[in-house]
């Protein structure tokens, strides 16, 4: 599976592997960013001393949506409807990302981890796919 964009999670290579989202971590302030920083300037204390961090994989929805039709402009390929919002993780970041599962059972404050699915498939059969959250099974 191709990544939509490359560099925001980590591929799971081996069984029971699971991905992590990539995030920066400013050595100077402590402040944790996704995605992470290309340039490695902190915004919260404009210094240049970033690592990248993996950050947790389960947080809770803060909001969500869920979208009846595809938007405008023929550039989204994916599944409708689809569901769409935040997840705040327990490192005070908030990640913007599509939500998976019974999109009619989401629930704000409601515990979600971090999977990768195919998204779409080009013409050529190519798989597409990117990070996504689902409900946490009880």
């Amino acid at each position: 599976m191709i990544p939509i964009t490359e560099g925001l999670y980590t591929m799971p290579q081996l069984p029971g592997e699971k991905p992590q989202l990539i995030g920066s971590k400013c050595l100077t302030c402590g402040e944790i960013f996704f995605p992470k920083k290309e340039k490695g300037l902190c915004v919260h204390c404009q210094q240049k001393n970033m690592e990248e961090v993996k950050l947790s994989r389960r947080g809770k929805i803060a909001s969500f949506t869920v979208v009846m039709q595809p938007p405008a402009g023929g550039f989204y390929r994916g599944p409708v409807p689809y569901a769409y919002g935040f997840v705040d993780l327990p490192e005070e970041v908030r990640v913007e990302t599509l939500f998976t599962g019974d999109l009619d059972a989401l629930e704000t404050d409601m515990e979600v981890e971090l999977v990768v699915e195919k998204l779409y498939e080009d013409d050529e059969g190519n798989e597409y796919g990117t990070f996504k959250f689902k409900p946490v099974q009880k």
